[in-house]
């Protein structure tokens, strides 16, 4: 049976799976329908190379942190699970969110390229002010890129709160650093966590410097033929100076 109707007969009884939408290195997101409130949503299930050395329930507690989130520019966690297959595999860990119409701001920057100054500040505002409720809750995004920004109806919304941070926290003493992952995306992630120490809500605003200059000029702050490549640029080298974008600002 494809993985596509397994997850369709372990789900089934709440959710409808209507397509898979987007595949990525952590997840493969399948739009779906709530059959008990008849609303549209995103199934995101984890890819079992990543929660397969974290475990189920401490994985799954983690996640529910992020569901206690609740602000205007947080997109909501709906529900979280456990779904047995088939196939006899390893169950699969999966997160429903709502599905929210628009595109990412990658999306946005693959289009247009670099942003109107008006725009960037209005979507780093919005940004910020979702990173820092999240802060107050003592909640640390950890994976803050234009992939986990969403526009809709021209307001920024900040999705996967909270899944780098589980699997961050359930990573400890587990057998995930042997499995060579590392929590964040080299091209955002900040100096300390690309060295593996303790980070707190600093993390997501360095991350998000590192967006506001892509949305300013069209490119990453650091750019490496290598992970390690990228990351030795994080720690010891400062991005090319932003004087060639004249709507920035001097001050």
């Amino acid at each position: 049976m494809a993985a596509f109707d397994q997850l369709q007969s372990a789900i089934g009884d709440r959710y409808l799976i209507d397509r898979e939408h987007a595949r990525g290195g952590m997840a493969t997101i399948y739009i779906a329908t709530d059959r008990r409130h008849g609303r549209s949503v995103a199934v995101k299930v984890m890819n079992s190379t990543i929660t397969g050395p974290l475990g189920a329930a401490r994985f799954l507690r983690e996640i529910e942190i992020a569901a206690r989130l609740t602000h205007p520019h947080i997109i909501a966690l709906y529900d979280s699970g456990e779904a047995r297959l088939q196939d006899g595999g390893e169950p699969v860990l999966y997160y429903v969110m709502p599905f929210i119409s628009g595109e990412s701001l990658r999306d946005r920057l693959t289009r247009d390229g670099a942003l109107p100054l008006a725009d960037v500040v209005r979507i780093v505002r919005e940004v910020a002010g979702a990173l820092d409720y999240a802060h107050r809750q003592g909640v640390v995004h950890r994976d803050i890129k234009p992939e986990n920004i969403l526009i809709s109806e021209r307001h920024a919304m900040v999705t996967d709160f909270g899944i780098a941070r589980a699997v961050a926290e359930a990573s400890v003493g587990s057998t995930i650093t042997q499995v060579g992952m590392m929590v964040g995306t080299p091209a955002y992630v900040s100096p300390e966590q690309a060295t593996g120490v303790a980070v707190d809500g600093r993390a997501d605003q360095y991350a998000l410097a590192c967006v506001v200059y892509e949305l300013l000029t069209g490119r990453a702050p650091f750019a490496g033929a290598s992970t390690m490549a990228l990351i030795a640029q994080h720690l010891t080298a400062d991005p090319p100076a932003l004087l060639a974008r004249e709507v920035v600002p001097e001050s």
